[in-house]
């Protein structure tokens, strides 16, 4: 039955999938028919005042007739009233510099160019004119800085940036005068067509002799350039720092930060570069209420993590790719195929499906460019580590429809002990067709290879009678029984097509297989404070397969005054975990602390056990459909739903017979909503507050009654917070306080019942009440800061074998970081940059029964750069002071503790 079933679930996926893409091909330019004259058809935005054509020349600001009321004032024209707020924020996607006969025409590329409204706000040599409802950012989602120096002879510098949120600013800067600059509205975007301002402020044509008066003496002009002559043209795009506006996860559509009512952080890849960060792990360092869950197999590029005090290992799927699943926490996520990653906190069950109701982690991949890009690195530091690697893109055709990727590197490493050899080997080529103005389709494969024999990398160690930890320098296993080889492989598409600039269809296919084997030698106990022993020794392989499968609609569109951004979609999801487990026939020798023996032959491994062969699937359908409703500018609800149909199979050998045991399929519902609101009082300050609930379905039965089946745990949200914009919009703040509860918790009672001594129930309750901040952002030119600090009271509030109060496992109730770097802006030493961090984790209890505590620790990082014409060097420095401490714990004899003193150097090109 399951070969049927799982032929209907692929059939399903294929179905959702092509008949989306059919939906879409269906309506391509040359693909299917058009009505007469529809093909040139184009609409164009007009005021009462300014009339004009597509292509026509726009009045200049100075031709604008408004009051003037001050002497130091210039012209500024206003937006034209509209009858409508329209919150939206038009994406300029790229910004280019041609040079003229006149002189150099600054194009903000955008479909919407016509809808875009300027205002002057010139002073002394500047002419800075500010573009309101509209933002910098690149197809991938990444905001940056457009800079070009000297461009033509009386110009010193033409800057475009993002001065908030919802704000561009073009600024010319001239070196005697104030330029002359005019205003087009071009099918290619908005066109700023700056004149030298020495030739614009040429005196007249000299009078005759006799007409010239005798006392004034003509001031002598500077030539200017001519087109024929050389001229220095240097543009740069810049990424704009750590200050990032806009993000998808938290509504699966690019929204404003500042208009979510949620908490979401992101971690730039500016943040990732400096901190030379090695996986997801430790990107999320600098994001509060993120805890590190545990670091299993060393360097493996494996994600766990604890958000808002709950253990997101407890779901299957855990990891999210470019705001689709990605497997579970098996799946491999290496960092160097990452742009930036997201952070959504809270229940996420509302778009993203079943899961826990701490948040998700969304890594965004770098994307596909249209100009040419390559880079060449490489890193080497102490503990044997090094790795090449290679980033490509640019267009495969000259007009520039066709557009590739590839990123590729090999990691090799050992660690501080000297027993492990690590190898990572990631390839990631991909592919973007531009299918006509309206239709991009994105293809992806990403290959990723862990092999580490043994997997230390990061040190175990057992808590002592007393309370200190092992050695650092003592490994808890024997190093030839300890061996990890995953291999991750994902694929899949990205269709989007769009009807109109309202209203646009998405179609996602994503396919993630993870293959894992490894041996093991765990499960042991501590004796007279001297010995391990009672190894558990198994060796073990897994596939772990997840195929997803999406279609969806967006619009925007008016009701009277009030905007809408709708959201409706339907996804399928079928995750399966295949695995088979055996023990060693033979146990192994007591491992003395004080004196270590690490030599034994290789045992035999033939021994069956409690589910040693299983075969579990899940499948889950779910619609959702989700409205971002803005009553006016600074008044806006966020509102949506979703179902969810789940269904699990599980099979497995229960006893070392080999009876194999099919339990009963499990299906259960969930209905997941979410409401926020969000008012502005000012352009800087956004207050908000919201509530959500999750869902995550639980395998099992109960052991007393197989017939009583276990309820999806829920997790309800109630948020409430503060987002705010300081300096310009250079730097922004999230302050967010929250309850968090999870019901339906699993807990372990005692029964009379000889057979069955314990069973569980769901009673269990878990609640978590916090306060966290977040500042991100410029605080000067070149001096660039990350702020995080989380309050988190995670404790249980519902258990039948824990007491009532006892704080959960792994969560510190404060935890802060502070990341900062400065980069020379000017002179000889421009480019050189250095970089502070400071990590505090507070005090934490080890288990649920709260028996013994991990202490506080601080941790700091350190690094130094040079970057300056596409040549990058650095030094990253871990752990400073080379702190000790115990930084995840399974058990009291089985903890993680932190990394020792780690240096990187690493020196890549740019060109």
């Amino acid at each position: 039955m399951k070969g049927w079933q799982l032929y209907i679930d692929i059939r399903l996926w294929l179905v959702i999938s092509l008949s989306g893409f059919l939906s879409i091909v269906a309506i391509q330019p040359g693909w299917a028919e058009k009505s007469e004259g529809e093909e040139n058809k184009s609409t164009y935005v007009t005021s009462p005042t300014l009339q004009q054509e597509p292509g026509s020349k726009v009045p200049q600001l100075s031709e604008l007739e408004i009051p003037i009321t001050s002497a130091q004032q210039l012209l500024v024209q206003s937006p034209t009233p509209q009858t409508t707020p329209t919150p939206t924020i038009i994406q300029i996607t790229g910004v280019k510099a041609n040079l003229t006969d006149k002189g150099v025409e600054v194009i903000l590329e955008t479909s919407l160019g016509e809808q875009l409204q300027v205002t002057n706000r010139s002073s002394g040599n500047n002419f800075i004119a500010d573009v309101p409802g509209a933002q910098l950012q690149l197809p991938s989602g990444e905001v940056f800085i457009f800079r070009s120096s000297k461009p033509i002879a009386g110009i010193i510098e033409i800057v475009v940036n993002n001065i908030d949120t919802r704000t561009v600013r073009v600024t010319v800067v001239g070196e005697k005068a104030l330029p002359t600059v005019e205003l087009f509205d071009d099918n290619v975007g908005l066109v700023f067509e700056v004149t030298s301002a020495e030739v614009a402020t040429q005196p007249p044509q000299t009078p005759p002799a006799e007409e010239q008066p005798t006392s004034e003496v003509p001031t002598q002009e500077e030539p200017a350039a001519q087109p024929d002559e050389p001229i220095e043209l240097v543009v740069t795009g810049e990424q704009d720092g750590y200050n990032v506006a806009n993000a998808s996860t938290a509504t699966r559509t690019d929204t404003p930060i500042r208009d979510i009512p949620q908490s979401i952080q992101v971690v730039p890849r500016q943040v990732l570069e400096d901190r030379n960060v090695r996986t997801v792990t430790e990107a999320l360092e600098t994001v509060s209420g993120v805890a590190s869950g545990a670091r299993i197999y060393g360097g493996a590029p494996i994600t766990f993590k604890i958000i808002r005090g709950f253990d997101q290992a407890g779901s299957g799927t855990v990891n999210f790719r470019n705001g689709l699943p990605d497997g579970d926490f098996y799946t491999l996520t290496p960092i160097g195929t990452i742009e930036r990653v997201e952070v959504l906190k809270g229940p996420a069950s509302v778009l993203f499906g079943a899961g826990e109701p701490g948040g998700i982690v969304n890594t965004v991949t770098k994307q596909p460019l249209s100009e040419p890009y390559y880079r060449l690195g490489f890193e080497a530091g102490n503990y044997g580590f090094y790795q090449p690697s290679i980033d490509l893109s640019g267009p495969l055709n000259t007009d520039k429809t066709v557009l590739y990727r590839l990123i590729a590197s090999y990691q090799g490493s050992s660690d501080f002990q000297g027993f492990s050899d690590t190898r990572l080997i990631t390839i990631a080529p991909s592919i973007t067709f531009k299918l006509g103005d309206r239709t991009n389709l994105d293809l992806y494969y990403e290959y990723t290879h862990f092999f580490a024999d043994p997997a230390a990398g990061l040190s175990t160690a057992v808590f002592l009678s007393d309370g200190s930890l092992t050695p650092r320098n003592f490994a808890t296993y024997y190093p030839s029984l300890q061996s990890v080889d995953a291999t991750s492989q994902k694929f899949g598409y990205i269709l989007n097509h769009k009807f109109s600039d309202r209203w646009q269809i998405r179609n996602n296919v994503a396919v993630s297989l993870t293959s894992f084997a490894e041996d093991g030698a765990t499960g042991f106990t501590l004796t007279d404070d001297r010995f391990l022993e009672g190894f558990d020794v198994s060796r073990a392989q897994f596939q772990r397969n997840n195929y997803f499968g999406q279609i969806d609609l967006l619009g925007k569109f008016n009701t009277g005054s009030i905007s809408h951004q709708i959201l409706a979609g339907f996804d399928f999801n079928r995750f399966s975990n295949v695995g088979d487990r055996i023990n060693a026939d033979t146990t192994l020798p007591p491992l003395d602390i004080r004196n270590p023996n690490y030599n034994l032959s290789t045992p035999t491994f033939s021994t069956r056990s409690t589910f040693s062969d299983f075969d579990f699937v899940r499948r889950s359908y779910g619609i959702y459909l989700q409205d971002q409703i803005a009553f006016s500018d600074n008044l806006k609800l966020l509102i949506g739903g979703r179902y969810d149909w789940v269904s699990t199979d599980f099979e497995a050998d229960v006893n070392i017979g080999g009876d194999v045991v099919v339990f009963p399929t499990q299906n259960d519902g969930a209905f997941s909503p979410r409401v926020g609101l969000v008012y502005q009082p000012s352009k800087e300050v956004s207050l908000y507050a919201s509530y959500t609930r999750s869902f995550y379905p639980i395998s099992g039965f109960d052991n007393v009654n197989p017939d009583v089946k276990f309820d999806p745990t829920r997790g309800t949200q109630y948020e409430i917070g503060v987002k705010t914009d300081f300096l310009d919009g250079r730097l922004s703040a999230t302050l967010a306080a929250y309850q968090l509860t999870k019901t339906n918790v699993l807990t372990t009672v005692v029964t009379s019942d000889p057979i069955n001594p314990v069973r569980s129930i769901q009673t269990g309750e878990q609640r978590s009440r916090g306060i966290e901040l977040d500042i991100t952002g410029e605080i000067l030119p070149g001096w660039k800061v990350t702020v995080a600090y989380a309050y988190t009271n995670a404790e249980i509030t519902e258990d039948e074998a824990f007491p009532v109060g006892n704080r959960l496992a792994n969560v510190p109730e404060n935890q802060a970081s502070l990341w900062t770097t400065y980069e020379i802006q000017k002179g000889d030493l421009k480019g050189l940059g250095f970089g502070l961090g400071l990590f505090y984790v507070g005090a934490r209890q080890g288990d649920l029964d709260n028996s013994f505590e991990l202490d506080d620790y601080f941790r700091t990082d350190a690094a130094l750069y040079y970057r300056r014409d596409g040549f990058n060097a650095a030094i990253n420095v871990r752990n400073v002071f080379d702190i000790d401490a115990a930084a995840f714990a399974f058990s009291r004899t089985y903890v993680q503790r932190t990394e020792p003193f780690t240096i990187i150097g690493s020196i890549s090109w740019e060109f």
